[in-house]
């Protein structure tokens, strides 16, 4: 009985043996040659893993940059900071970039907003697109206010008030995980240095809107036809801004009878 256990002892021990060797090899006949560059682009990178570059995650996006399938400068929550070491890693010119941050087109609060009825079901914006109407607010385009967008935020810039989204654009990275989160789609990424958004996105006729929002655009059209630089246009009852041709004078805001154009 010794005997058997002290030779399953040697041929475990062989077998392990002749494994380790196998894989030894195998690992450097197999080896996958890395750019070293990977690494050090990836130790410049912030590690949220946000996938806002588009990639799965910060190592991804730095195996695309070091093998010149992504710009220097992709990664929107590192900005120019985290861009201009990438590009002296990379040995390439710094390339600016138009910081963008979230903005939510609705300005109908539960005070300037109709709801069609009372909801105590479930508080999630996706869930509530199957209760009739898409929701208790009357306006179907509007913000449901349940916070989908608050949970998915990884650097707390959205909050609710009142009933509606809130993006704060000191905080925001321009990850675009609120925009995915959000069903009803209202939120969208507007340059940083915009001085006009248009708070709406409701693409109801003017009658329509009036009855049920206080700060709902009406199409009316006044904010395009007093624009000096063209910048609005006005397409299915809903004015949109260019913000290339957009000075920020301001005069949009002032002359929109409905107040859906704010400006700073």
């Amino acid at each position: 009985m010794i005997h058997g256990i002290i030779f399953a002892t040697v041929l475990i021990g062989i077998v392990g043996l002749f494994v380790g060797l196998f894989l030894g090899v195998a690992g450097i006949k197999f080896a996958v040659e890395t750019n070293p560059k990977e690494e050090e682009v990836l130790q410049q990178l912030p590690g949220n893993n946000c996938g806002g570059c588009g990639y799965a995650g910060c190592a991804a996006m730095a195996a695309a940059i070091a093998s010149g399938n992504a710009p220097v400068n992709g990664c929107p929550v590192g900005g120019d900071e985290v861009g201009a070491k990438v590009a002296k890693i990379m040995g390439v010119d710094t390339v600016d970039t138009v910081r963008m941050t979230a903005y939510v087109r609705c300005k109908g609060d539960c005070e300037k907003t109709k709801s069609d009825y009372d909801y105590s079901g479930t508080k999630d914006c996706s869930m509530v697109q199957f209760v009739p109407g898409g929701g208790p607010k009357s306006c179907n385009y509007g913000c449901v206010g349940f916070g989908n967008c608050v949970k998915a935020c990884q650097f707390g810039a959205i909050h609710v008030e009142n009933g509606v989204a809130v993006v704060d654009s000191e905080l925001c990275k321009a990850c675009g995980k609120c925009i995915d989160a959000c069903p009803k789609k209202i939120i969208e990424f507007v340059p940083y240095e915009a001085k006009c958004k248009v708070g709406c996105s409701s693409k109801d006729k003017g009658p329509v809107v009036m009855k049920i929002c206080e700060v709902g655009c009406i199409g009316c059209g006044i904010c395009q036809k007093n624009c000096p630089n063209g910048a609005i246009t006005v397409t299915d009852f809903l004015a949109s801004i260019d913000y290339e041709k957009c000075t920020g004078c301001g005069l949009c805001a002032e002359k929109c009878p409905k107040k859906v154009i704010e400006c700073k």
